[in-house]
């Protein structure tokens, strides 16, 4: 792995030989990240030139995100919401904390993670039932995991899996990816009739699809 500057921007390299084609990531809002089988930077800054019209949409595009992060062991971030560590709600990641014998950014984030999937099995489980019972759709199992690049997935033996990641988010957004994977177990694909059906049992479905796709998933 090596790094370089392109336009301002960090530039990360990962090399593999194996790689048939280039492929660039934007990372955040001045990171760059570039797979590639070729180690000359030479050819990787001529590439990103290339590409800068999309690269510099890209970061336009990151201007408009909401960011999901926040101070670790200072405060916690549910339902858009930020609570000092020392709230009430909090209480629980603070419990965890403090069971620390020794602290450490690996830890504490997995103390984090815990939270959520334990707070995320307690508020998702109701309203996936409250939303199946009112759909009249019916699944199997519902999961729970941590997830870089989905909210949530329904696969066609009726497992739902949401991201934990959901709790940090406005509760018309998670009541929206419940119907959403909820509609999944009818409708496989997303489409025209799939849409119909979630803009029956959640109105303004769009809109709120539309806030969703403007929060980095980090």
């Amino acid at each position: 792995m090596s790094k370089l500057v392109y336009k301002g921007y960090d530039v990360e390299l990962k090399y593999n030989p194996k790689l048939k084609n280039t492929y660039i990531g934007i990372e955040s809002h001045n990171k760059i990240l570039v797979k590639t089988s070729s180690n000359s930077h030479t050819y990787v800054l001529n590439l990103l030139e290339l590409r800068d019209s999309w690269i510099q949409k890209q970061f336009k595009k990151q201007k408009t995100y909401t960011s999901l992060e926040m101070n670790l062991e200072d405060e916690v971030l549910l339902f858009s919401q930020r609570y000092s560590i020392d709230s009430e709600e909090a209480s629980l990641l603070r419990n965890k904390l403090h069971k620390l014998r020794v602290s450490s950014p690996q830890k504490i984030m997995k103390c984090y993670d815990d939270f959520y999937k334990s707070t995320a099995a307690t508020y998702l489980d109701e309203r996936t039932d409250h939303y199946s019972k009112k759909m009249g759709l019916v699944f199997d199992v519902i999961k729970y995991r941590k997830m870089k690049s989905r909210w949530g997935s329904c696969s066609s033996n009726r497992i739902i899996t949401f991201n934990t990641e959901l709790m940090k988010v406005d509760k018309s957004l998670i009541d929206y990816v419940v119907v959403h994977e909820l509609a999944h177990l009818k409708h496989m694909n997303h489409s025209k009739d799939f849409h119909s059906l979630v803009e029956k049992y959640l109105p303004g479905s769009k809109k709120l699809r539309g806030e969703l796709k403007h929060i980095r998933l980090r």
